[in-house]
């Protein structure tokens, strides 16, 4: 069990960011142990015949040695992600980490399991060999994540305008009670359900939450005391990331209000923003807006406002309407 202690300022100094990185690291644990994610079982195939090609594996082979299911990760490898931060950034900032922190971080995850070659390599030359590792982290992103990284956004960009939403309306202790059913709120701490036995004082730093389509059953915790704090937590809806909207010849529901109302009321179970439909869907914004209006004025969909976002959601009516396409 972890504990989180918060200030007046961590409190108000929660936010949110998505992290190509994180989703770069964690996705090796998917492909490794493809029996735990089966919602990524599409991925997998695709990833698992990138990694085939000698001229890749050899190239990710550093990100490999330390990304072993069942393992912790060295910490500096998922940096928190503050918000607008793309992979570029984010590998310059691991790029930069002091050889210190990198041999403290390697250390940090024996525990769970011996150091593979790589590691053992990076323990003793830290400097010399933390580019390998950087340039590793790129390959995989560009072969790998890059080609779904739209609509892995989208998901995640949704999560992070639902969540802040809740915070909104329900301050901190609602926002984490909801974010993992293995979080509690004390009044002046979070309380982690894990194995990990922190005791982590947040001193006025705040918290960075990111959410990760490959995190599966717990929240992971980047705690060190020279750099942000953050959290890495399974996101929402993640099994609507790899569907597809229903082939207009298979859906009776394309029948009644059209093939593009139609993949966006598939997509609407949760709430998400016309941006991160248009990512979804390769619709045209503007297409998508046009769409989602009709929608609204036949009671469909509801809209709601959270900070700059407009968020849609299907109604009961439309729900309906959905279960009894989906049922036939």
């Amino acid at each position: 069990m972890s504990e989180l202690r918060f200030t007046l300022a961590d409190v108000a100094g929660v936010r949110f960011g998505v992290s190509p990185a994180n989703e770069t690291v964690m996705s090796m644990w998917a492909l490794a142990d493809p029996a735990r994610y089966p919602v990524h079982l599409q991925w997998i195939d695709r990833a698992r015949t990138t990694l085939r090609r000698p001229e890749v594996a050899e190239r990710v082979a550093p990100l490999v040695h330390l990304t072993l299911p069942r393992r912790w990760l060295p910490d500096f490898l998922t940096p928190a992600a503050r918000p607008g931060v793309e992979m570029d950034g984010q590998l310059d900032q691991i790029a930069a980490t002091p050889p210190g922190v990198v041999v403290r971080d390697l250390l940090a995850t024996t525990p769970s399991g011996p150091l593979r070659p790589f590691g053992r390599a990076l323990l003793a030359d830290p400097t010399g060999l933390l580019p390998r590792l950087v340039e590793a982290m790129r390959v995989w992103y560009d072969e790998a994540i890059a080609p779904d990284w739209p609509r892995m956004r989208a998901v995640l960009d949704a999560d992070v305008a639902y969540r802040a939403a809740q915070l909104a309306e329900g301050g901190t202790g609602k926002l984490f009670e909801r974010l993992h059913p293995g979080l509690r709120w004390l009044g002046d701490r979070v309380v982690s359900d894990d194995p990990f036995e922190r005791d982590f004082d947040l001193r006025g730093r705040g918290l960075a939450l990111n959410p990760s389509v490959f995190s599966r059953q717990r929240v992971l915790w980047n705690l060190l005391e020279d750099s942000l704090p953050a959290a890495a937590y399974p996101v929402r809806a993640v099994g609507t990331l790899w569907e597809r909207a229903p082939e207009p010849e298979g859906d009776p529901l394309v029948r009644v209000v059209g093939a593009g109302r139609a993949a966006l009321l598939h997509l609407l179970d949760t709430s998400v923003t016309t941006t991160d439909l248009a990512r979804i869907t390769g619709m045209s914004a503007g297409n998508v807006s046009q769409h989602l209006s009709a929608l609204h004025a036949a009671g469909l969909v509801v809209r709601s406002r959270s900070g700059r976002h407009v968020l849609y959601r299907n109604t009961e009516v439309g729900a309906a309407l959905l279960r009894a396409a989906r049922g036939s």
